[in-house]
């Protein structure tokens, strides 16, 4: 649940107004970094316009906040116009956040949402390098397969039920009051 303290931060979906901690989450991984991310090198400005695009294209983005600051995100992406039988999931760590099992959690959240949108297959591709993806996706039960360099992962999602769609919503309520907090506390300190 998005109250819970994991690893000294907190885990919430991102509002459509938020599309700055997202930038601010994809500017801060490395060279390395944004070639897992992104299956190939990226400039900031890449990054940027697909940060500022990120609600027009229908994306679910959860985030993982630590010291006020977004350090990993997941994302939930409808592959059409609607959300329908298929969709893709995607996420990236920062290095110092990494291997703490934030992007398993993270997942955790997307395949739930996913659920609660009456996906039927959830996508995932990564390099072939990219272990850690890999690892993610095998703890989700995803069925991974070879293509073309690059490693795609397939999950089922359960259909959704009472509890996961209560608990997407409770989650929602408790990221909502918590993106408040935030945003009231660095009004605090601009007025300062």
């Amino acid at each position: 649940m998005s109250e819970q303290r994991i690893w000294g931060g907190t885990i919430r979906k991102l509002w459509p107004t938020e599309t700055d901690k997202f930038r601010g989450h994809l500017l801060r991984l490395d060279k390395d970094a944004r070639r897992m991310r992104f299956a190939h090198g990226v400039s900031d400005a890449f990054i940027t316009d697909y940060a500022d695009h990120m609600s027009e294209m229908g994306s679910i983005v959860y985030g993982y906040f630590s010291g006020g600051e977004m350090r990993a995100a997941a994302e939930l992406r409808k592959l059409g116009d609607v959300w329908g039988h298929e969709a893709e999931a995607a996420f990236s760590v920062e290095r110092p956040f990494q291997e703490k099992g934030i992007g398993t959690e993270l997942m955790g959240r997307v395949i739930r949402s996913a659920r609660n949108r009456g996906v039927h297959q959830l996508y995932m591709s990564c390099l072939s390098e990219n272990g850690k993806m890999q690892a993610v996706a095998r703890k989700h039960g995803a069925d991974l397969h070879f293509e073309y360099g690059e490693v795609v992962g397939e999950i089922i999602p359960n259909s959704p039920d009472y509890f996961s769609l209560m608990a997407e919503a409770v989650d929602d309520r408790v990221g909502y009051m918590l993106a408040v907090l935030d945003l009231q506390s660095r009004l605090a300190v601009n007025a300062a």
